[in-house]
């Protein structure tokens, strides 16, 4: 674990603490330790698990399709999710979190499913049409959920609290988001069969692994934690994609190794995309969604034009 990461994430992580409408002055007095212990303690906790588990999921789909420009955002895994959350409020409208985060789940594994088979399908020769062919993919399939949504008369609702947003994180309110750590820790016992899944199937069979079940569990994973994370704060695009890429071009491709540098890059990424929102129109915020889309985004096009390059 690079030292200066781990300075950045701890000051980071202070100033998630620290930045807000209200100031937090020593000694606290008893209503802003409540402000701290039900508000800002949770957020930051939500805040470095969604990155955690947003940017292990991106380095596992990346290996699975071979394709460094994969992440829930551009193969349609965020869209299914919330199509899977819509058809639960309608089919089954008294059901809990967990009931809603089980239809997400489903819709999630299954739309990664049909990405993965069309992309294997294909074999494209140049990579740059991977993920363009997930940006369609998943336009369909958020098309497919925002007509659903205005059948059933929910759009406008839909558009306000699928929209990745931290603000909305107290205590008793994010705590489905724990699920991630068993799944961050299940990828790392996998990090080095994800590992071989990333040289192909081929080299995987001459290996010993089994490609098939091992993309399947790379596939629930990253279908838990995209399902958790949309129920709890919405969807949050483009960090499984910039950080494992970035870590990569300095680091390699060995899960072994990096996973642990891509979890708490994710987690420093998003805690800045979160600060920056909180700044911009202090002391109100941009929601992290738009902060995070604005700021990956220009990544991604910077790492789409040096893949053409």
């Amino acid at each position: 674990m690079p030292v200066r990461l781990l300075f950045l994430f701890i000051a980071l992580c202070g100033a998630s603490l620290l930045i807000g409408a209200r100031q937090l002055t020593w000694p606290l007095p008893a209503d802003a330790w409540l402000t701290l212990t039900a508000s800002r303690l949770p957020r930051l906790v939500a805040l470095v698990l969604t990155g955690v588990g947003l940017s292990v999921c991106g380095v596992i789909l990346q290996h699975i399709v071979r394709n460094k420009f994969v992440e829930p955002g551009t193969s349609g895994g965020l869209d299914a999710a919330k199509l899977g959350i819509l058809v639960s409020l309608t089919v089954l409208p008294a059901t809990g979190t967990a009931g809603r985060m089980l239809f997400a789940l489903v819709f999630c594994f299954a739309a990664s499913l049909l990405y993965v088979a069309i992309i294997r399908r294909i074999r494209f020769r140049n990579t740059v049409l991977v993920p363009v062919v997930g940006l369609m993919y998943g336009s369909v399939l958020s098309a497919v959920a925002e007509f659903y949504a205005w059948r059933h008369n929910i759009l406008q609702s839909m558009q306000g609290w699928l929209l990745g947003d931290f603000s909305r994180v107290v205590q008793g309110h994010y705590e489905i988001l724990y699920v991630i750590v068993p799944v961050v820790a299940l990828a790392y016992l996998y990090a080095h069969r994800f590992t071989v899944l990333g040289m192909g199937e081929d080299m995987a069979a001459s290996l010993g692994l089994g490609y098939a079940a091992t993309a399947a569990v790379g596939l629930v994973l990253v279908a838990v934690t995209v399902s958790a994370t949309v129920i709890a704060v919405g969807a949050i695009p483009f960090v499984g994609l910039v950080v494992p890429q970035l870590v990569a071009l300095r680091r390699g491709d060995n899960l072994g190794r990096t996973l642990p540098i891509v979890a708490f890059g994710g987690a420093a990424l998003l805690l800045a995309c979160d600060i920056l929102g909180r700044l911009l129109m202090y002391p109100f915020e941009v929601p992290i969604g738009l902060t995070a889309g604005g700021v990956g985004g220009a990544l991604f096009l910077v790492l789409i034009l040096r893949g053409l390059r």
